[in-house]
């Protein structure tokens, strides 16, 4: 792409609404939006559960253990404002016009992006591990469906991160490669000559100038001047 940097085109070109969402990337960040909503909504409402009828008190589902349940939520509300925050910069992405500025956009999401695989798989792991030690009770039935719920989209969440690190890097990896010029036209050998300049049609004109540019005559007195005598 002619102009181009970082998978994007010129800077302050129209942008397609229609095209924008048909983007793999942009489905990507919706999907994992999607999931963290699931993810922290799960325990927020149905992963705090009562030990007995005779305790009052909210425990979570997850081994009663506040961390798991806390960890969940965190990550879960980290996920959704990054998913926003990073839609409205590849919404605005082509009107960057800097260079560098886009690199810096790109790099930001793939650390990001990476960070949060890694978020997503300690959760995976520490709810995984201590819904397995949780003891079943009335109330951890009850909300045992959504305790599922967050482990099963903690799961996919670290797939959907992993595949939007690996777009930002192969983003990254056009933008390093690219050139904003169009360095095709120039030989590849540093010793090669430059091109010279097009011949035209190779036919040669046959037509020879018939006169001088300048067919006046220069007079030797011009009119109403006169030779001053010394």
């Amino acid at each position: 792409m002619e102009g181009a940097s970082f998978g994007a085109g010129r800077a302050g070109g129209a942008i397609d609404p229609v095209d924008f969402l048909k983007q793999p990337q942009t489905i990507l960040r919706v999907t994992t939006w999607i999931f963290s909503i699931v993810v922290f909504g799960s325990i927020v409402n149905e992963c705090y559960v009562n030990k007995d009828s005779q305790n009052p008190e909210l425990l979570c589902i997850f081994n009663e253990n506040e961390s798991a349940c806390s960890y969940g939520i965190a990550v879960g509300i980290i996920a959704f404002f990054g998913c926003i925050f990073f839609f409205v910069v590849d919404l605005y992405f082509q009107q960057i016009s800097s260079v560098k500025d886009r690199k810096r956009a790109v790099l930001l999401d793939l650390g990001f992006s990476g960070f949060l695989s890694f978020l997503w798989f300690v959760a995976f792991c520490f709810l995984a591990n201590q819904w397995q030690r949780t003891t079943m009770s009335k109330g951890v039935s009850q909300g045992a469906d959504a305790a599922r719920a967050a482990i099963t989209f903690s799961f996919f969440s670290i797939i959907v991160w992993v595949a939007l690190a690996v777009k930002a890097l192969q983003r990254y990896r056009l933008g390093t490669d690219m050139s904003l010029f169009a360095t095709d036209q120039f030989a590849a050998d540093p010793n090669a000559s430059y091109p010279g300049y097009p011949t035209g049609s190779g036919i040669e004109s046959t037509e020879t100038y018939q006169s001088p540019p300048f067919t006046e005559t220069v007079e030797a007195n011009p009119k109403g001047y006169q030779v001053p005598a010394y």
